[in-house]
């Protein structure tokens, strides 16, 4: 898109490339060559009158180069700041594309990540990359402010640090000669936040569990028309309250990690989401298994849902059958219903967990006895839950 004046010869003319402003130059100064003084500025009237001010400062030049030849600056180093730089179209130092770059960089840690990573990390990454206005490496410039500006702050360095973590790999691979993203993350500075003490610790009370296990049995907050009762899930909710674990580890739980007797759980195994859906993976997040103890309250669940089950199925499978619960799904459809419809501060279901954890510390159960239970360190238990947890008093010596 172009300014109001006609491009008429030896004429600057203010133009907009993805809504970013550029100087286009006259051809016959660079021998017939289309070369164009990028700004770095929005498509703003304020930014378009800066524009068209550095226009006639270079049109003034070449007139006057006429009569005094060196006037005009042909490196152009004269008419633009730091964050000017000139784009030539028909010469360029890269060969391929960073989206071509992109896609053999992904091919490559593929085969050095786990499908989770791949699914959590990269995939994300990859939907950014498709999004970029340009993959013209030359324009890493360009590409680095369209992510600053579309991207959170902390999401864009760390899209940054894999672009360039891309052409160190590019370099290596013979594929280019130069990194252009080099050092650009260490310019990004990141927002300090406001937290809590607690960060995102934030249990349930008793009286808030006991509501959700109700609500969920009795189909408090269902629709009558759903086809999938809250009631069915009463049984998952109620063994993530009463055991702290991992909703991951909870769902692929099967009939055999439940002894005959219903005295201990094994927990050794996860189902995580990879690029082809739900898959189960042997270990724990911070161990390889961990027995839990069956007490009064578990015990009956656990001989509902294991009643009339063989030793590989799936103890809280989704309502289609012989799948796995969508933990996603749950939380929006169901979990947050529920919420709702009692009105208590949304928490996601991991909540459970830390719910468990707080429970057991006021209940006199010691940290390192907790931790066992639950799968962490020590230290996390008494940095996060023993010391931020419970209330200090002095005791009458």
């Amino acid at each position: 898109m172009q300014s109001g004046k006609r491009n008429t010869k030896g004429s600057v003319i203010v133009n907009r490339f993805r809504n970013r402003l550029r100087l286009q130059l006259p051809r016959q100064l660079f021998n017939g060559k289309q070369k164009y003084l990028t700004l770095g500025l929005n498509d703003t009237p304020g930014n378009r009158q800066i524009a068209e001010a550095k226009a006639k400062e270079i049109e003034r030049d070449i007139q006057a180069n006429i009569l005094v030849p060196g006037t005009f600056d042909y490196t152009l180093n004269k008419y633009r700041p730091e964050f000017f730089r000139l784009v030539e179209t028909e010469k360029s130092e890269y060969s391929v594309s960073l989206h071509e770059i992109w896609e053999k960089f992904i091919e490559h840690k593929r085969k050095n990540s786990s499908p989770s990573t791949m699914r959590f990390q990269w995939r994300t990454f990859s939907s950014y990359v498709r999004r970029l206005p340009t993959h013209d490496l030359e324009k890493a410039v360009e590409i680095r402010d369209w992510v600053l500006s579309n991207i959170p702050p902390e999401s864009a360095k760390r899209f940054i640090v894999r672009l360039s973590a891309c052409c160190n790999w590019a370099i290596e691979s013979k594929i280019i000669t130069n990194n252009p993203f080099l050092g650009m993350s260490s310019e990004i500075t990141i927002p300090k936040l406001q937290k809590n003490d607690d960060g995102d610790i934030n249990p349930f009370s008793i009286y808030e569990r006991d509501l959700i296990i109700q609500a969920f049995r009795s189909n408090q907050f269902c629709h009558k028309h759903s086809r999938v009762k809250h009631s069915y899930y009463a049984d998952y909710v109620e063994f993530l309250f009463f055991t702290g674990c991992r909703p991951s580890e909870a769902i692929a739980l099967e009939r055999k990690h439940v002894s005959d007797d219903f005295r201990y759980i094994t927990f050794d195994c996860a189902v995580v989401l990879t690029d082809k859906g739900l898959a189960k993976k042997s270990g724990l997040k911070t161990q390889e298994k961990r027995r839990f103890p069956v007490n009064q309250k578990l015990k009956p669940i656990l001989e509902r849902v294991c009643e009339g089950k063989n030793n590989d199925d799936i103890l809280f499978p989704s309502p289609q059958g012989k799948t796995y619960i969508d933990t996603d799904n749950f939380r929006k459809r169901t979990w947050k219903v529920v919420l709702d419809g009692l009105g208590i501060e949304y928490r996601k279901p991991y909540q459970t967990r830390h719910t468990f954890i707080t429970l057991a510390l006021e209940n006199g159960l010691d940290a390192k006895d907790v931790a066992r239970l639950v799968g962490n360190s020590p230290e996390i238990i008494y940095k996060y839950y023993a010391g931020n947890k419970r209330d200090l008093f002095v005791p009458e010596f």
